[in-house]
């Protein structure tokens, strides 16, 4: 038997390539004669260049002091690079992520993209042929204005002062200008669908993720639809019902607007630049996982990328999650072969958590056992 081994992260408890060792090892364990392989994924959020530097040998770039979520925070953050390629990889997580902050820093009213933007000058000012830009784990809901900014972009009032960094500043701005040059453009990588603007935009769906109550989130989403009417206005671009627009807190509408960016589905970007097609030929199984399969995995994740691409070459799919919130008819109509859960249902997730390692470890060998059946 030949399986592959291709995992999201288990967000909270293991990176996807942690999570990919783990279920192989495991799996060799129980099954010496199988060929198990590993080919972490990413849908364009967090790991997303961690994935892509390791599969085409790149390498990190340092910047140091640029602006972390908050203003007044710095920090040391780095982007990727593709030498054979000249691609250059920034992830938005590493200056402008809610994992920087503690919980009472959670601020989406202040908390910017503006660090996400000098590490995206210096990626341009090394002449980086392809800029690409994944957002994912994001603590900001500032439509991508402080990104911009740090670009060259001003964003001013009815007096014509600049508005304050953040997610409150939007609902300020009077007038939007362009910087003195034109900025090469750059491919933006997301996993979501969300648009900007509306009952499942920015706002209204990822804010209280950031910290955001309920009145800061009508606060935040008035300030988003007034970006939204400027930049069509000033700019010509509409930007308020673009699919992925919403993601990373308005920042892939916001990337559209003052980006030149194109948003691309981020798994199929992954997927694309790892050969996973190739690997997925020379397979009979294929085994991926994230750390909830629910109606979202379905939608541009990591799982339904694989279905996707096994479904075109014959290969069995099994998934095995943190938690399976699917009921076994969606599994099956979804044309997975094996799903499986790593929590127990028994088990309070906190304890789950704490014992994570061990529980991956433990499904994965029961799950190399129904394989074994299946095949």
């Amino acid at each position: 038997m030949r399986i592959l081994v291709a995992c999201d992260s288990f967000k909270g408890s293991f990176s996807a390539s942690e999570a990919c060792r783990i279920v192989a090892e495991a799996i060799a364990e129980v099954r010496p004669d199988w060929t198990v392989t590993t080919q972490p994924l990413a849908d364009g959020g967090e790991g997303t260049a961690e994935i892509l530097v390791t599969a085409a040998n790149g390498c990190w770039v340092q910047v140091p002091d640029v602006m972390g979520p908050l203003p007044g925070m710095s920090l040391s953050a780095a982007y990727a690079y593709l030498p054979e390629t000249g691609t250059a990889i920034v992830e938005m997580a590493r200056a402008s992520g809610l994992a920087l902050l503690k919980d009472d820093q959670r601020l989406p009213l202040h908390t910017t993209t503006y660090g996400t933007g000098q590490l995206l000058a210096a990626a341009m000012q090394r002449g980086a042929g392809e800029v690409l830009l994944t957002l994912g784990g994001s603590a900001t809901v500032d439509g991508g204005t402080g990104a911009a900014r740090a670009l060259g972009w001003r964003f001013v009032d009815a007096q014509g002062e600049e508005v304050p960094l953040g997610g409150g500043g939007l609902v300020g701005i009077r007038r939007i200008i362009p910087p003195p040059r034109r900025l090469p453009s750059v491919n933006v990588l997301c996993d979501v669908t969300n648009c900007l603007c509306g009952p499942r935009g920015a706002a209204e769906v990822f804010a209280p993720q950031k910290g955001a109550t309920p009145a800061q989130v009508g606060q935040l989403a008035l300030g988003l639809e007034n970006l939204a009417h400027l930049v069509e206005i000033q700019l010509g671009v509409g930007i308020s019902d673009l699919p992925g627009g919403g993601a990373a807190g308005g920042f892939g509408a916001g990337a559209v607007a003052f980006l030149g960016g194109r948003l691309l589905p981020g798994i199929a970007q992954v997927m694309e630049r790892v050969r996973f097609e190739e690997q997925l030929g020379q397979v009979d199984w294929v085994i991926t996982g994230e750390g909830c399969l629910d109606s979202t995995s379905l939608q541009g994740k990591v799982v339904s990328g694989v279905l996707k691409k096994a479904r075109g070459q014959g290969v069995s799919v099994a998934v095995i999650a943190g938690q399976v919130r699917l009921n076994p008819d969606k599994v099956q109509q979804a044309g997975i072969d094996v799903a499986l859960s790593v929590k127990p249902s028994e088990m309070p997730l906190a304890q789950a958590l704490k014992n994570a390692p061990m529980l991956l470890e433990r499904a994965a060998k029961g799950l190399a056992g129904r394989l074994d059946r299946s095949g």
